[in-house]
């Protein structure tokens, strides 16, 4: 027999997925005195999912199928392991699909993530690009998808983002990134017009799914939970300089924070140039910024207390050097930890010691801010 349809407890040692959801929001929003979140895969525990299906329009039974799979074994994980994670269905995508809705041909490659691939040689075309409905493009697919998921999960399960890229970040998709980069610099009002389509696409698509599928929900990289905001990736920004994102990335997601209430923001660029202009977007809740340790190292001594941060996962230390790295950094920095385990004890031993280092960096943030002119 299957697993029953969110059979799981959602109890992680008395810790509900509801206490999970407040730390979160205390912690994106710097209320009260959190400073660490931590996320655990237990490896071995995960194994009834088998692959993942590629996000590919043939294979949406499997894919529906798999991200209720992998719901269900979350849940039940919640209810022994005692970390951050709040479950959620997974309409997953790869990157191409607002470029898609406008009409850029898809390339599925026989192993790995579809991309867009350019629909124009040059910006005198972008012109031409009118504005799409988001229910007569493929994005309808993503509806059907996510409603079925809640079918089968029940209409409380946290449904998750798809993926979603800047509108500066699929316009650079939209048209060749040779030209798209040149048009920066030569015609730069052929690249406003051609982002100002692309985010009054991404507004169109995520006022219809905010309303039927609601705000809170889990950001699609990394997996962190927001109740109202936005979350996306601003990549191309590594590519120019900082003078170029105030020009045309700044504006835009001031725009979609205001909108609907923050932003999240994922960058996987060499990005260190940008920080500064990144720490003034208005609204910033989440930034991920991945690249080398160093990097991750002077990113967050860098940015500190302003924003929580999320270091990419594989280039941190092991549970046992946490405490010594994070020593290192400034003590309003409020960072997420995630770890991998290959097995249920290995897990619940490595939430035990990131639980103490969590309550040592809360207590430590709590008699800070009890001195006068501390934090």
């Amino acid at each position: 027999m299957g697993r029953s349809i969110g059979r799981g407890t959602g109890m992680g040692n008395g810790y509900a997925i509801s206490g999970r959801k407040e730390k979160w929001l205390r912690f994106l929003r710097n209320e009260g005195c959190e400073r660490t979140m931590y996320l655990i895969d237990a490896e071995g525990e995960m194994d009834g999912t088998g692959q993942r299906p590629l996000p590919w329009p043939g294979l949406v039974e499997g894919r529906i199928a798999w991200a209720v799979e992998n719901y269900n074994l979350r849940m039940d994980q919640a209810g022994w392991l005692d970390d951050d994670r709040v479950p959620c269905l997974s309409p997953y995508t790869g990157t191409q699909i607002f470029a898609e809705a406008f009409g850029c041909k898809v390339h599925y490659p026989a192993n790995d993530m579809p991309f867009a691939l350019p629909m124009f040689d040059n910006m005198r075309a972008v012109s031409s690009l009118r504005v799409p409905k988001v229910h007569d493009t493929p994005l309808s697919t993503l509806f059907e998808i996510g409603r079925r998921l809640r079918q089968k999960a029940g209409p409380d399960a946290t449904m998750q983002l798809p993926d979603v890229q800047s509108p500066l970040d699929i316009a650079a998709l939209i048209v060749n990134k040779e030209e798209f980069y040149v048009a920066m610099h030569e015609t730069p009002q052929a690249v406003h017009e051609l982002t100002a389509k692309t985010k009054a696409l991404l507004t169109a698509f995520f006022d219809e799914w905010f309303l039927e599928f609601g705000a809170s929900y889990i950001a699609h990289y990394p997996a962190y939970y927001m109740e109202g905001g936005i979350t996306l990736s601003e990549d191309e920004v590594g590519a120019f300089g900082s003078g170029m994102f105030n020009e045309f990335v700044l504006g835009s997601l001031n725009e979609l924070s205001a909108r609907y209430g923050g932003i999240g923001i994922h960058c996987c660029a060499d990005s260190m140039h940008q920080w500064g202009n990144l720490l003034e977007v208005k609204g910033l809740q989440m930034l991920n910024l991945c690249n080398k340790f160093d990097f991750i190292e002077r990113s967050i001594k860098y940015i500190g207390g302003a924003v929580a941060q999320w270091p990419i996962a594989d280039l941190l230390p092991p549970p046992g050097e946490a405490p010594q790295w994070l020593a290192g950094c400034p003590e309003d920095a409020r960072v997420v930890l995630m770890y991998r385990a290959p097995n249920r004890h290995t897990a619940q031993e490595t939430a035990k010691r990131a639980r103490e280092l969590a309550q040592k960096r809360r207590e430590a943030a709590a008699d800070a801010a009890a001195v006068p002119g501390g934090s």
